[in-house]
């Protein structure tokens, strides 16, 4: 792109939904890492833990990638835990911004909201689709936040054999929501956290939590889990008995064993050693590593997230925008 700003192609959430499909999407994600040499990438985050409320648990991250000869992409995103309720804003904010590969330039605006919400959940339905059983019929929802509707979607697009989800939430409101909504059928109750944990064939963890929601000694054979929230050192959705009993694999090394609390504090008492995690997309896509060899396995998907998928998935956005593009209409004198 040469031209100014004013001609960068915009996508809202709107666009971002209509061409994003979480199927479609993690399609290209692992195609990204099956056959796309790997794009490098960086995180910062910035927090006010020390400050007084409600600032406390604000964050504001920046990711940036790079995939040499093809694009660059930054995210700019903050995170604001109290928005839905004192503003009815979303949690995370977001606008990523994609730059050619070859001069550059800015090419494209998306809105990184919307786009993180998919990419998220196309991330974790992934890993579903490389790690869960085939049959898996209960998907248990942990959390009811702003991707829990996205992650409970893009999990039975790629699991069609799901019948039945449940949803725990520390508000029951949020998860009510859900339910009326039509994307879960059930509210757990707090007290049944354990015992429906032992219902579900695929557990998917979405929260802010710094305890363990999820114990292992409840678990039963088969179950896959899918570990998103727990992307700060000091935050943990499963203790150390679900990371014993499981055979880990992570989206990415580099966002998950030395920044997600699931791994960063057993990995840290020595309840499990770095060769616990198995492999990541890269060797999974490239069936260098097989999550699942046995339908009585847990596994376990660590989502760290990372700046690289926000380039792969945008550059799909686009891809799909441009094609959907109407012909120009030719000039007349």
């Amino acid at each position: 792109m040469t031209g100014s700003l004013r001609d960068l192609p915009v996508l809202d959430a709107a666009e971002v939904a209509r061409c994003g499909e979480y199927a479609d999407l993690a399609d290209a994600i692992a195609h990204a890492h099956r056959d796309l040499p790997p794009a490098r990438s960086g995180r910062m985050v910035l927090s006010a833990e020390q400050a007084p409320d409600p600032v406390r648990d604000h964050r504001f991250l920046v990711l940036g990638s790079w995939q040499p000869g093809q694009a660059f992409a930054a995210k700019l995103l903050t995170v604001v835990p109290d928005n839905p309720r004192t503003t009815g804003l979303a949690a995370l904010q977001a606008v990523v911004v994609l730059f050619d590969g070859a001069t550059g330039s800015p090419a494209a605006l998306i809105d990184g909201t919307e786009l993180t919400y998919r990419k998220t959940a196309a991330d974790s339905a992934l890993g579903s689709r490389l790690c869960s059983r085939p049959d898996s019929a209960v998907l248990l929802m942990v959390g009811a936040g702003g991707l829990a509707a996205h992650l409970i979607a893009a999990h039975r697009a790629v699991r069609p054999s799901i019948e039945r989800v449940l949803v725990w939430n520390r508000s029951p409101e949020r998860a009510r929501s859900l339910v009326e909504a039509g994307l879960a059928d059930e509210v757990v109750n707090a007290d049944r956290l354990d015992r429906v944990s032992a219902e579900a064939d695929i557990i998917c963890t979405a929260t802010m939590s710094r305890n363990p929601l999820i114990h292992g000694r409840f678990l039963r054979p088969g179950t896959h889990l899918d570990c998103v929230g727990a992307y700060l050192p000091d935050h943990r959705e499963v203790d150390d008995e679900v990371v014993r009993r499981a055979r880990i694999v992570v989206d990415s090394r580099s966002t998950t064993i030395g920044e997600s609390g699931d791994l960063v504090i057993p990995l840290a008492s020595g309840v499990i050693t770095p060769d616990a995690v198995l492999g990541d997309l890269h060797q999974l896509c490239r069936g260098e590593v097989v999550a699942r060899t046995d339908p009585d396995q847990i596994t376990l998907f660590e989502n760290g997230g990372g700046g690289h998928l926000d380039l792969i998935v945008a550059r799909h956005l686009l891809a799909r925008f441009t094609e959907q593009l109407p012909p120009a209409t030719e000039a007349h004198p």
